[in-house]
């Protein structure tokens, strides 16, 4: 049963795989942030009354991190 791995534990054998979630997670949640407070910095500077930007930032920045989730879950595969 050499080849049988435990699934909870990385290629390295000793690393929870959890821990590259949670990491992950910080990620995505890192990536909207910052897209999100981008589009308030450029609401603030361009002083349009409808938070345009904030709009287009915040929805920009969803789509690469879900992406950036994705290409993380095919390399796993």
């Amino acid at each position: 049963m050499e080849g049988n791995q435990d699934k909870k534990t990385n290629n390295d054998g000793g690393t929870p795989v959890y821990v590259k979630y949670i990491g992950l997670a910080f990620q995505l949640f890192g990536i909207i942030a910052a897209g999100t407070y981008l589009g308030y910095w450029l609401d603030q500077r361009s002083g349009i009354k409808f938070p345009v930007w904030i709009l287009v930032c915040c929805f920009v920045s969803v789509f690469v991190a879900f992406y950036q989730l994705w290409m993380q879950i095919k390399q796993d595969k």
